[in-house]
């Protein structure tokens, strides 16, 4: 599967979850329910998966986890704020250079229309 073909999947889970809870709620009853649907559609996904920063060859464990990891290339990163500021873009950002993966996803559930909350984020080409 690519990564575009991940990212619709992600929005088309994400837009279902939305329209079902509304906004308001913590971030991990939409990450809860996002892995859910995802998990559902028979997607492989992992959720709050460890990341590791490797500094000088040395894996170091400092507590970075992303939401969810889908099928070993794709991340999403939920939020449930008033609005995405720049801190949340560099946080996916970091992600994906860190894991590795070249898109991702950073999902605010609190927006009132679910496609004002999603922003896509492209790490280096694909």
């Amino acid at each position: 599967m690519t990564e575009n073909t991940i990212a619709m999947l992600v929005y088309e889970c994400g837009l279902k979850v939305h329209r079902t809870l509304g906004p308001g709620l913590l971030e991990s009853a939409y990450e809860e329910c996002l892995y859910y649907e995802l998990k559902k559609r028979d997607i492989f996904v992992e959720k709050q998966k460890p990341l590791p920063l490797v500094y000088e060859d040395v894996k170091m464990e400092v507590g970075y986890r992303v939401d969810l990891m889908v099928d070993h290339k794709f991340i999403v990163e939920i939020k449930s704020v008033e609005a995405i500021n720049d801190l949340h873009l560099a946080q996916i950002l970091t992600y994906l250079r860190l894991s590795g993966c070249k898109l991702g996803l950073l999902i605010n559930f609190n927006a009132v229309l679910f496609k004002e909350g999603v922003k896509r984020v492209i790490c280096g080409s694909i």
